[in-house]
């Protein structure tokens, strides 16, 4: 389609998501165009609306549609895992409509009304689903903070998104760490009282300090494995109010509140460049419609399928492909609370052959984390239930994904390596399985209706193989309307620099086959003498040595090349770092992508700074590497102790 006029592509992509529209309820239906656009900051305010006059109830679709008229009511929605072994339960999709319906009559009865913020910080239970789809039943809006995130970061979004209400648990384990939630959401309801902004109700779900209480349904979740009756969870009666006891006596049937196509369905905050989070704000029908798509189509859904997608539900992934696309589906899906390597690091294989997983979407930090310790964790175990494996997150790298086709996959299953964003909400660029000749590490191609551009520094568009910035020319129905409260910065960040395009802030290079392969962050190209590298390449030359683990790449000032490559390295297992290494991998990256990209300096690293969803804060490495202590906020580092190793472990530079 990227040869075709705008014109014709929204023709063509309106008959496409026209089609897909009569699978699903609408209380009434959309009148004129289907998707009504300005992607051009020249010509007026930058909008996206889709299916205007439309309305309809998100989680009708998912759950009563399911239950009553497709008679999935006791098909399994969720197979709950938690981070002990052992520690599990299934919901149907009958008992979901109950549990949710009566969790919306709660948040009635606490004055939630549609159109107000409610804010949720919960670990990865069955009653974070319950509570993102009782927001969406009655159009309030739900904006989830990772809980793994700090007070500090859970007062900054509930003062942004002026949340009404918040939603937390007690605790959680991850691995053998404790995490105290409720001591956390108790610190920055403090934080927010001191900023003007009291925020006053708490809900707190018991997931640690269980009691056997009874509700209306009977007896919820068993108790936890590992329960915890000495954790110390602090109480305000001023505020704090018990999930448990609000449910006893709440009905299980709740009308859902019928909204227009543009309301919004949620909130959910994405770093940006300048440090402060941007409020990503998603809608209603598009976001259903393409999320539901993207799921059936990408992994090739059939209804005997078992799901797993091992994100958090705290970032986009879960949203889409945990929650909203694979329930749209009439999907079973495993939830899981707990980390790949814990108790040990065969527990993800002990899953997929435990419950028969046939798709299976995770991200490439999981990957190369697993093959550090070899094949013999996998092949313990079977996995001969695995059709489709996925990936998520950022580019992997080709020696990742032939370990993960070659050994996880044992050569059979098809690798879907999705590109995507917060703001895109779904699938923007991928192979579709068993339909796309696969290569290592290429995001392939564009999913129905997205039309994407590369364009050079001066706004050009590049014919043919080449390489610049990726940028989308139309939208598709499950982009982002705006950044929440802030409509400039939403201009600004994506519109202004390319006018008439969506810019992604990704670099791409399109092959001569027409595939895309995403290069990084453009914040993540280095300028070294004059030639634009980037640090994902420079990454994945060194990951392909056998002694590599992992690697992070950050640009360092020269004073003559403008820039020199400072390269972090992970060792495998056993492997010690020495100048016969050092100088094998400057070897590797010259062979690999020329002398311009040889580094300058290696460091071992035996850690690097990640976040607790294991992204890798460049940020931090780019100080590291200029040797500058003043790291700015590190809160949501999964473990700062390794920054001082790094410190201590730099390499000698000239400057």
């Amino acid at each position: 389609t990227s040869s075709m006029c705008p014109s014709l592509t929204i023709l063509y992509s309106a008959e496409f998501w026209g089609d897909i529209a009569k699978d699903f309820f609408w209380k009434t239906k959309h009148t004129g165009q289907f998707l009504d656009y300005n992607f051009d900051v020249t010509k007026g305010e930058i909008f996206v609306k889709c299916m205007g006059g439309a309305s309809t109830n998100i989680c009708y679709n998912l759950l009563d549609r399911n239950v009553h008229e497709k008679k999935l009511g006791d098909k399994v929605a969720f197979y709950w895992l938690g981070n002990e072994p052992g520690d599990e339960m299934m919901v149907t999709y009958r008992e979901l409509l109950q549990r949710v319906c009566q969790f919306a009559n709660v948040l009635k009865s606490q004055g939630v009304k549609k159109g107000d913020c409610v804010s949720i910080y919960m670990p990865m239970v069955v009653e974070l689903v319950i509570a993102m789809l009782a927001c969406a039943r009655i159009g309030a809006i739900h904006s989830i903070v990772f809980a793994g995130f700090s007070a500090e970061s859970l007062c900054e979004r509930i003062l942004d998104s002026q949340c009404s209400l918040l939603i937390t648990a007690d605790g959680f384990y991850r691995g053998d760490k404790l995490i105290n939630l409720k001591l956390l959401a108790d610190e920055a309801l403090r934080k927010c009282r001191e900023k003007g902004f009291p925020v006053e109700k708490c809900i707190m779900l018991k997931h640690l300090s269980k009691e056997t209480e009874e509700t209306a349904l009977g007896s919820q979740s068993p108790p936890a494995k590992r329960s915890c009756p000495d954790l110390q969870v602090p109480w305000n009666p001023d505020v704090d109010l018990c999930w448990h006891t609000l449910l006893l006596g709440a009905s299980d049937e709740c009308e859902p509140e019928w909204c227009e196509s543009e309301d919004p369905l949620f909130i959910l905050y994405t770093s940006g460049s300048t440090g402060k989070p941007k409020g990503v704000l998603h809608t209603v029908s598009g976001y259903m419609l393409y999320t539901a798509t993207t799921f059936k189509l990408v992994f090739d859904y059939q209804p005997e399928d078992i799901y797993w997608c091992t994100a958090d539900i705290g970032w986009i992934t879960g949203h889409s492909y945990i929650t909203y696309g694979p329930l749209a589906n009439g999907a079973t899906s495993v939830l899981f609370e707990g980390l790949p390597t814990y108790p040990d690091v065969s527990r993800m294989w002990e899953i997929v052959d435990k419950y028969h997983v046939t798709k299976f979407y995770t991200a490439p930090t999981a990957i190369r984390l697993l093959m550090k310790y070899g094949s013999e964790p996998v092949q313990k175990y079977k996995r001969e239930s695995l059709k489709v494996l996925g990936t998520v997150g950022e580019p992997i790298n080709p020696e990742a994904w032939l370990w993960y086709y070659n050994v996880v996959g044992e050569k059979r299953c098809p690798i879907v390596d999705t590109f995507w964003q917060t703001e895109t909400g779904g699938h923007v660029l991928t192979p579709l399985p068993a339909a796309t000749p696969m290569k290592p590490g290429s995001a392939t191609f564009p999913f129905f209706g997205v039309v994407p551009a590369i364009l050079n520094e001066s706004g050009e568009e590049l014919e043919g193989p080449s390489e610049g910035y990726l940028v989308f020319k139309q939208p598709w129905p499950g982009v982002m309307r705006t950044v929440y409260g802030n409509y400039q910065r939403f201009e600004t960040t994506y519109f202004k620099k390319f006018p008439g395009y969506y810019v992604t802030g990704d670099g791409c290079r399109r092959d001569k086959d027409g595939y895309y392969w995403i290069t990084g962050r453009i914040d993540d190209m280095l300028n070294v003498s004059g030639h634009l590298l980037s640090t994902a390449e420079v990454e994945s030359a060194l990951v392909e040595h056998e002694s590599v683990a992992e690697a992070a790449v950050v640009g360092r000032p020269h004073p003559v090349k403008g820039e020199s490559l400072y390269c972090f390295v992970t060792l495998s297992e056993g492997v010690m770092y020495n100048h016969t290494l050092e100088a094998q991998l400057k070897k590797q990256v010259r062979e690999k992508i020329g002398a311009i990209a040889t580094p300058d300096y290696i460091q071992n690293a035996p850690g690097l700074p990640k976040t607790r969803s294991g992204k890798i804060m460049r940020r931090v490495l780019r100080k590291i590497a200029c040797n500058e202590r003043d790291l700015g906020d590190i809160s949501t580092l999964a473990d700062a102790s390794v920054v001082e190793q790094l410190f201590q472990n730099r390499c000698t530079t000239a400057v």
